[in-house]
């Protein structure tokens, strides 16, 4: 094992989507993570079907690519910690480990022994992330929160889709990704504080602060003005051109980042006088005056292939690509170089390996370690009770009689 949080557990008390993704990249990341699934049913997204993953037939498994998107280089064990004997062995576990991600509504884990403030006097030095919809704090702490309400109250919606369109959610649950990509940056801090002073803390994350945090230029935009931004399609707030144009044979990306690169799309354009006048001269002019230059430039572009733009313009070092479909971006080439298509054998798949987004994360002398795919229900639990709580195999079987695990 190579990656720098080698050496550390995680006990995984999180499912669904949020909580997976903080977890899966501590995984990554080299820690040892204990998932913790209820048994008989596990984490929700194992039902989150079609589609499944394959087998080298060709036909489906019975394992959802849903969830196989957000549990790689996890340990799963089934734990029944309604019962008391189950909250006896989750306190265990958690003496074991460095770090606990949990994802139950506010106050929902105190019922069972496992809050932070019930563990803490006995794990001093655990760090101990929430991962909610509102946080634990404010009016609406204790109440549930899922993706798509997130986007919508986050104000991301009213910001995304046409102008004159409806509100819309992005294509990915944008929402649960950037709450665990904060979760594993804060975790990350917790674990270097607690390097020097040797104190483990709680972490809060609310999904709806993430997502304000998230609205980034455009949350600017209004505390700065106390105007309310407008949904502008695939245009940008604050530079122009930098928005999609139909070409004449489909569609693509110009992102003319500042005035010398505006300057360059006119020339290779043949329109070189729209770089001079004094409407367009500068970006702080084409914002003013964008509705009258996206129309002049997109009946320029869509006269022309587009091929013909994205080629030409990269010749001349300015910003434009195509709108690549999922099959185009994984048939390209930079990706492909990247090695973005991972895969990994699945005790599920027979010789056909399962295949994963592998993670951005590239160090250049620790990066991701790929260690176990995304677990089968209850995959590791006499492994994992044997190796940290000495349990033989009969004893395992005893608990698993009696519904514990």
């Amino acid at each position: 094992m190579t990656g720098p949080l080698h050496g550390l557990r995680v006990f995984d008390l999180t499912r669904i989507l949020a909580g997976p993704t903080c977890t899966q990249i501590l995984g990554d990341l080299g820690a040892d993570v204990i998932k913790v699934e209820q048994p008989s049913t596990g984490d929700d997204t194992r039902y989150f079907t079609p589609p499944f993953i394959k087998n080298d037939a060709g036909d489906d498994t019975d394992q959802s690519a849903y969830f196989c998107s957000s549990n790689r280089n996890k340990r799963s064990i089934t734990l029944n910690i309604a019962e008391n004997e189950g909250q006896a062995l989750a306190k265990r576990l958690i003496g074991h480990s460095d770090i606990m991600v949990e994802n139950f509504k506010t106050g929902g884990l105190a019922k069972y022994g496992l809050s932070y403030d019930q563990l803490q006097a006995e794990n001093p030095g655990l760090i101990y992330c929430s991962i909610t919809g509102f946080g634990h704090t404010g009016p609406y702490a204790e109440r549930p929160g899922y993706d798509v309400l997130i986007q919508a109250m986050g104000g991301f919606m009213s910001v995304t889709g046409e102008p004159e369109g409806e509100p819309q959610k992005a294509g990915i649950p944008i929402a649960d990704l950037m709450a665990g990509m904060y979760a594993s940056v804060a975790i990350n801090a917790a674990l270097r504080h607690r390097e020097v002073s040797g104190e483990g803390q709680h972490i809060d994350i609310g999904m709806l602060d993430t997502m304000t945090a998230t609205l980034s230029i455009m949350g600017l935009n209004y505390l700065s003005t106390g105007k309310t931004p407008k949904r502008l399609g695939n245009a940008h707030p604050n530079i122009v051109p930098y928005q999609s144009f139909t070409t004449a044979d489909g569609n693509m990306v110009l992102a003319a980042a500042n005035d010398a690169q505006y300057q360059r799309f006119c020339t290779f354009a043949g329109v070189a006088e729209l770089a001079e006048d004094e409407r367009f001269k500068t970006n702080e002019l084409r914002v003013r005056n964008r509705e009258e230059l996206i129309e002049l430039l997109q009946s320029i572009i869509e006269a022309k292939t587009s091929k013909h733009w994205v080629e030409g313009l990269e010749k001349v070092n300015v910003t434009c690509g195509p709108i690549n479909t999922i099959e185009q971006v994984f048939d390209h080439p930079q990706v492909q170089a990247r090695g973005m298509d991972l895969k990994m054998p699945h005790p599920a798949t027979g010789d056909n390996p399962v295949h994963l987004i592998a993670s951005p994360i590239r160090m250049s002398k620790t990066g991701p370690d790929y260690r176990h795919a995304p677990p089968l229900l209850g995959q590791h639990t006499e492994e994992v009770l044997g190796e940290l709580l000495e349990m033989d195999p009969d004893e395992v079987a005893g608990l698993r009689q009696r519904g514990i695990v």
